[in-house]
Formats: C-alpha cells, structure tokens, sequence
C-alpha cells in the first residue's frame, strides 16, 4: 500500500553544529589555555606544548573522522566518550591529578555520559578514567599537586563555567525548539484526526476499527464467510421524489438513513452501502458473535426498524406528509466472499455472491412493512422469533421457487402478555411499547386510553341512535299503498 504524507516543516534548530562537538571543543579548549597558562607561568616545561596542540586540533579532527565513518550517532558518541576519559585520566595522572583539575574534568566527563543516557557507556567511561588516571600518574607523573599555581585553578575554573555555561544556553534553546515542535506536531495531530473522522465517514465503523487496530489491511483480499445479508427500501419512494421538492426529500431521506443507522449500529451491523432510499447490511464481518447470533441480531434490528417505521410516520405527518411510507426487508443467511474489492487506489470493503442476491430478492419481494427471510434464517432465529410460512417466490437468477418465512415479532411480544401494540386503520393510529413507559407516565398513557375508549363508545352509540332517522322516507310509501 503507498500512502502520501505531507512533510512537517520543522522549526531551525538553535545550533548549527552537534552539540557534542561544541562540548567537545570547549572542554579541550579549556585545557589547551590551561596548559597555555601553566608554561607561561613556568609551571610546565615547553614539552607540554605537543599537548596543548592535541587539545586544540583533536576536536576537529574527530568530527571529520565521524563524519566519514557514518556511526550511529550511539555508536560515535559513546567510543568518544570513551577516548574522552582515557585522554583527561593520562593528562591529570601526568599533573599529578590535583581536585582543582580533577572535579571540574569529572563534572563535565558525567555531564556528557549522562546525556548519552547509556549506563554501561557511563560505566565504562568513569572505569577509563580513573585507571588512566593512576596509571598516568605513576607512570608519566611530573608534579605534585600541592604546588599548584592559583592562575592555574582560575584558567581551569573560567573554562569549565564557561562549558556550563554554554550547555544551560543550548538547553534553553533545544527546550523553545521542542517546544515549537511539538505545538506543531499537535496541530498537525489534530489536522490529521479531523481528516481521520471525515474519510471515516465513508466506511463502516467496524471496518475502520478493524484498519487501525492492525487487524486488516487496505490490500486487495478477500475470503469466504458465512454472513447474514440484509436489505431493504421505503416503499413507494421513488413516486414520492417526483412529488416533493428536492430540499425536503433530501431531509426526510437523511433523517430516515440516520436513525436507521443508528439501529444498524445498534445491533452489531456492518453497513454497506446506501443505495438511494435502500439499505445494505451484513453480520459476521469483520466481528462475528457466530452465526446463530449474528441471524437474531439482524432480525431483531429489522424489527426495531420496522417499529421504528411507525414513529417516522408519524413524524412525517405532522411536517405535511400525507403518503404514509413504509419500508420493506429481506434477510438472508449464507457463504459469500467478503472484502475489499477495486483497485489499489480505490478499493471498496463490501460483499458478494449469491446469498446476497437471494437477500436483495427477498426484500424486492416483501410487501409493505413486511420482513421476509429465507429458510437458512429461520432455522437460526425461529427458537426466538414467531415467524409464519409466506409459501415460496420466484426469484430472478433462481431456478427453484424459494421457500420464504414472515418475520412477526418476539415470542415474548405476541405471548399471553404482549409488551408491543400496533394497530392501525383510517383515522386511528396506535403504537406503544408497554415494556418502555416510565412507571410515573404510565397513569396518564392508561387515562388517554380510557378518554379514547370512551369517545368511540359514545360514537357508536350516537350512530346507532341516528339509524331510525333514516327510515323515516318509508312511511309516506306505505300511506301511499293504504290510499
């Protein structure tokens, strides 16, 4: 897979050079002005001179050698810090190793391992020292330190406050520097997630999840899964868009997509696609909680949409929708391949197969506000769900007729207490979800119910009082006869 990046421009860094060069060369610099200082004063023969051109050249001389040899920058800045310690040890065993030379060296030796943040190298480094120290000491010594020169301990002191220096102004710059960097790394973070989140848009949630976890990648593959596919279309919508203007129908079909959606999501779907006013959904990709339960929660969410149907319609009719819509389904169970299908710079996670030409067949096949499945489905789901036999269909790309099944509602909703009621005819409208009325609502749902009864008592009385009236025409017929 190739992806595209945008470069972040990075702020300038506050050095040019590395700052274990600069380090380097003001802590050899401060011992070639301290040799400087100490053949002046006649404290050290002339001899000392070689080193004091040592001090001066080394530094250069290994950032053109690390340059060349293109270490790591671990790998360099740890042999150096090795090489540092064996020089500083010789050269203080030479002098004698006094404390006012051996303390300022030792700070800034551990100041330098101590941002290698290497253990064994700081270890190692401090182990150089010390031999190199002795050894140099007992080999090549030629003062005693008690008679040290106080220009000597200034020199030495100026040098080292003057490494510190330099690493307190190199800190406050790297901290402003890693400071821009990262105000600009989190906005480019938070860029980078808003345009996570509308690209996600575009694909199922369970997908997406799926790609960031690791668990898929975006590569053409695909498998052979037993999925439980599902359709469905509002009914009649097609009539009703050469009807409406295009403003209100796009807001009606969105609003109808949403909270389907939301059901979908609800029950574990993977939503497929949108195909105008219909609805692809499948179960068992990319999460299955088995297929047995996969089929129940697919039918159970189209018995909640169907339910939920009744609400919209609802809805619809008080902002002057006078059709009253209705949504049709089909559900099937059955092997299809399942994955991305296209090309490596567009591809689509979707579904294929003839189980899932049998789901779209069934839903063409439904009647208004009718679920229909097919017999792999029943089997799955009729422990749970009432179903009735619809007899069988003749289904396009099918040779046999297809035996089909009715989805009614929950055993538990059309038992002996049922907690769902719909009815519906002309002028009356009635859908309640006992199970879901708040126990402080329910004495005010039971007196609209009983105000309701009474008012279509009192109307059947009051027509059957008025039925005399309507003979009345008879009587001049038979004064007519009697003449």
């Amino acid at each position: 897979m190739t992806t595209q990046t945008t470069d972040i421009p990075a702020p300038e860094s506050p050095f040019s050079a590395r700052p274990d060069y600069v380090a380097r060369c003001i802590g050899y610099g401060t011992g070639a002005i301290t040799i400087a200082t100490g053949i002046s004063l006649g404290y050290w023969h002339e001899g000392f001179l070689i080193a004091m051109a040592f001090f001066l050249v080394f530094p250069h001389f290994t950032e053109i050698i690390d340059k060349r040899l293109h270490w790591t920058r671990r790998t360099a800045l740890t042999w150096l810090s090795h090489l540092d310690a064996f020089i500083a040890g010789t050269l203080l065993g030479m002098v004698g190793s006094p404390i006012e030379f051996t303390a300022p060296v030792f700070l800034m030796l551990n100041t330098s391992l101590i941002l290698i943040g290497n253990k064994v190298s700081w270890v190692t480094a401090n182990s150089v020292f010390l031999l190199t120290a002795v050894t140099g000491g007992t080999l090549l010594g030629t003062k005693s330190p008690t008679d040290l020169p106080p220009e000597l301990t200034l020199a030495c002191a100026a040098g080292t406050a003057l490494f510190f220096s330099a690493l307190a102004v190199y800190a406050s710059n790297q901290a402003r520097y890693i400071a821009k960097m990262d105000e600009q790394l989190r906005k480019e973070v938070d860029r980078y997630q808003e345009l996570s989140q509308q690209v996600s848009k575009y694909v199922a949630p369970q997908v997406r999840e799926s790609i960031l976890s690791g668990k898929k990648e975006a590569i053409l593959e695909t498998q052979r899964k037993k999925l439980v596919v599902f359709f469905s279309d509002i009914v009649g919508f097609s009539s009703l868009s050469d009807q409406m203007d295009a403003e209100p129908l796009t807001d009606l079909l969105n609003g109808y997509l949403t909270d389907m959606s939301n059901i979908a999501l609800k029950y574990g779907g993977t939503i497929d696609k949108f195909i105008g006013d219909g609805i692809m959904i499948f179960f068992g990709d990319p999460v299955s909680k088995g297929i047995k339960r996969d089929a129940l929660a697919c039918v159970a969410m189209a018995i909640e949409m169907r339910r939920h149907m009744l609400k919209l319609r609802k809805k619809w009719a008080e902002h002057g929708l006078s059709s009253p819509l209705q949504i049709r389904m089909g559900i099937n169970t059955g092997y299809c391949t399942v994955g991305n299908f296209g090309t490596d710079s567009r591809m689509d996670y979707t579904i294929v197969g003839r189980e899932v030409n049998l789901a779209s067949r069934l839903e063409s096949g439904a009647d208004a506000g009718e679920i229909l499945i097919s017999r792999e489905t029943y089997a799955l789901i009729k422990d749970k769900i009432i179903c009735r036999e619809r007899g069988t269909i003749m289904a396009k790309g099918f040779r046999d007729p297809i035996p089909v099944f009715q989805v009614m509602d929950y055993r538990r909703d059309l038992g002996a207490n049922p907690s769902y009621v719909n009815h519906e005819t002309e002028g009356f409208s009635l859908y309640m979800e006992s199970d879901r009325i708040k126990e402080t609502e329910r004495a005010k749902v039971a007196e609209a119910l009983e105000r309701a009864a009474a008012k279509l008592k009192r109307g059947a009385v009051t027509s059957r009082g008025a039925q005399p009236a309507t003979r009345k025409p008879a009587a001049p017929k038979q004064e007519a006869s009697k003449s």
